[in-house]
């Protein structure tokens, strides 16, 4: 029987391009003011975190654009759609924040070395500004499914507790003379976000590796195909992710020679059952019978022996 491919009807265009377009136009102000804010108080580490920004600013337009281009329908050439291009935003995001928080961190470190006299009443009034922006920004991502959005959004609140980290140094210098303070926490939070960034990162890198979806057990879900009334077999059974929300699934099930019409129809929708909790926008059913010669190749479930003992499906 030829495959049944099965669709949730009616893909729902979601509001990530249109968070990330806001957290954009926000970011992008505020760096041009970032830089004014600079030259008036004469502070390196503004004007540091003005080029930081504009490095956001690069990452977050291409995140907007990529996210947009995610979001069109299937076409001859790209026949799943351009999902998996809101994954390269978030990758192309991480890197850049991977770039500009180093950027951050190799500052500071100077700044550590030679402390510079700033103008603290200015920079309080710029950290004021800053948090405000980038808190307007994070809220508007906070919540975001797409990983797309949840990269960004970890640009925005490196932003928002750098700004609050100038906060408190810009008030503590206004007290005491310690500008060493600043660098020290600006490097506390660029370790505290380089680690979410890294553990995004990470799962942006299975999806184009096309590891399973987070949460899904093929080999638990392999033995359920095999508890199913007139299943015999379930072999060539693959999934994997394309934007790490919407997911694909495949297998070749056999049944009972002689199996009906009707029992291969409910045999199917058992199926889809099962994987309805697991965001699956594109199911993919072989059916055959019991006896029926396979031509699809080696199966990575039955063919453990050649995959090592420490394999997942070993």
């Amino acid at each position: 029987m030829a495959p049944h491919q099965h669709h949730h009807s009616g893909e729902r265009k979601s509001s990530a391009s249109q968070n990330l377009k806001i957290a954009f136009l926000l970011n992008l102000s505020f760096t041009v003011l970032e830089i004014v804010g600079g030259v008036f108080t004469n502070s390196v580490a503004i004007l540091s975190d003005a080029v930081h920004d504009a490095g956001d600013c690069l990452a977050l337009g291409s995140a907007w654009y990529l996210q947009q281009l995610s979001e069109k329908i299937a076409n001859s050439k790209f026949n799943y759609g351009y999902r998996r291009l809101s994954a390269l935003g978030a990758l192309i995001t991480g890197v850049v924040l991977i770039i500009g928080l180093g950027f951050v961190v190799w500052e500071s470190s100077a700044r550590l070395a030679n402390p510079e006299p700033v103008y603290a009443p200015g920079v309080i009034g710029i950290a004021i500004i800053g948090i405000i922006f980038n808190g307007i920004a994070v809220l508007r991502l906070q919540g975001g499914q797409s990983l797309n959005e949840k990269i960004a959004s970890w640009h925005l609140i490196e932003d928002t507790l750098g700004w609050v980290a100038v906060l408190i140094g810009g008030v503590i210098m206004t007290i005491w003379d310690v500008p060493i303070v600043d660098p020290i926490l600006a490097i506390l939070i660029a370790i505290i976000v380089l680690w979410n960034v890294f553990r995004n990162l990470y799962r942006v890198i299975l999806i184009f590796l096309q590891a399973a979806p987070a949460g899904f057990q093929i080999k638990q879900f392999h033995q359920e195909l095999l508890d199913l009334p007139k299943v015999v077999d379930a072999h060539h059974t693959y999934t994997w992710s394309l934007d790490g929300e919407n997911h694909v699934f495949t297998s070749h099930l056999v049944l009972q020679p002689g199996s009906h019409r009707s029992e291969i129809i409910e045999t199917k929708q058992r199926v889809y059952g099962l994987l309805k909790d697991h965001n699956f926008s594109h199911i993919t059913l072989e059916i055959e019978l019991e006896g029926e010669s396979c031509q699809a190749g080696i199966d990575p479930i039955h063919d453990t022996k050649d995959l090592g003992p420490d394999h997942p499906l070993s």
